[in-house]
């Protein structure tokens, strides 16, 4: 991490946080504002997620996301998407447009298409960092992380919750799943209840080892602790967070309730992070000492 890379993923980071920020400030949805964060965080190649994803073994794109808003319980998803330049703009479209939630592979491409999303050729993802990334991990026979990637660090899935003034909350992640992954490999990040969950309560979404998200169907997980256990968003997500390590999993996620609390947990060095609170005060952190 040189010190001129790491003001590049703070502007980002903050940039993201003033488009969310100023949706809510006027007014705007919760829906809107983590829609539009996510989508300036896929516009940024420093991420995986839209433009920068990683490669799959095949040395091709296939972008997952997912979108859900807590008041009507409504979520959309997509999955293996290689063509859209903004894949979570496609999962609000899913969830808003068609009467079903994940849409995945030709069917989801065809249904960008028909819709009329931004489309792009796959070759928009490209950059340089990405493919070193795919011939490391195929020398070395391995998938792996962004999180564990010496040269990375921690800059995989994005992802945005928000609470707006009506005390509505929605959540957004948005993903190029791992280097080098193979046979059609889909992650957590659309799959609703696991990487990407809201409803009246909290809501949530996870980066890092998607099956370990998937087996303890984190972004549920949370919820039901605070529903069911009668417990603070701070302590079901050091629960939830406890959960994915006994388990294995590396990573950690970000997660907000109705009052505007703010947590965001990782087990892993480091996680890119942003957040606003009451006040508007903008806030980023990278390593673990950054705040929470």
């Amino acid at each position: 991490m040189t010190p001129e890379l790491e003001l590049e993923y703070r502007g980002g980071l903050e940039a993201a946080l003033r488009v969310g920020w100023d949706i809510l400030q006027n007014g705007g949805s919760s829906l809107d504002a983590v829609e539009a964060t996510v989508v300036s965080l896929e516009d940024l190649p420093l991420f995986n997620a839209g433009r920068g994803s990683v490669f799959t073994h095949e040395g091709k794109n296939e972008l997952d996301a997912a979108i859900m808003d807590g008041a009507s319980a409504k979520a959309g998803a997509v999955a293996f998407v290689r063509n859209v330049k903004n894949p979570v703009k496609l999962a609000r479209l899913v969830m808003e447009k068609t009467p079903h939630v994940l849409l995945a592979g030709d069917g989801a491409d065809l249904f960008a298409e028909e819709i009329g999303v931004e489309l792009v050729d796959n070759t928009y993802y490209y950059t340089d960092r990405r493919w070193k990334q795919l011939e490391e991990a195929v020398a070395a026979d391995r998938v792996q992380l962004d999180h564990v990637d010496a040269a990375a660090k921690p800059s995989g899935t994005v992802g945005a919750v928000a609470c707006d003034s009506s005390g509505r909350l929605a959540a957004a992640t948005s993903t190029g799943g791992l280097t080098n992954k193979k046979f059609g490999r889909v992650g957590d990040t659309p799959i609703i209840g696991a990487g990407t969950y809201a409803n009246h309560t909290c809501a949530i979404s996870c980066t890092g080892h998607g099956e370990f998200f998937m087996l303890g169907v984190t972004g549920y997980d949370l919820a039901a602790r605070m529903k069911y256990k009668g417990l603070s968003l701070e302590v079901a997500a050091n629960e939830t967070l406890e959960q994915v390590t006994s388990m294995g999993g590396i990573g950690g996620f970000v997660a907000i309730d109705t009052h505007g609390n703010v947590v965001l947990p990782f087990n892993s060095e480091g996680m890119y992070r942003g957040w606003v609170r009451g006040d508007g005060a903008l806030n980023v952190g990278i390593y673990r000492d950054s705040g929470s």
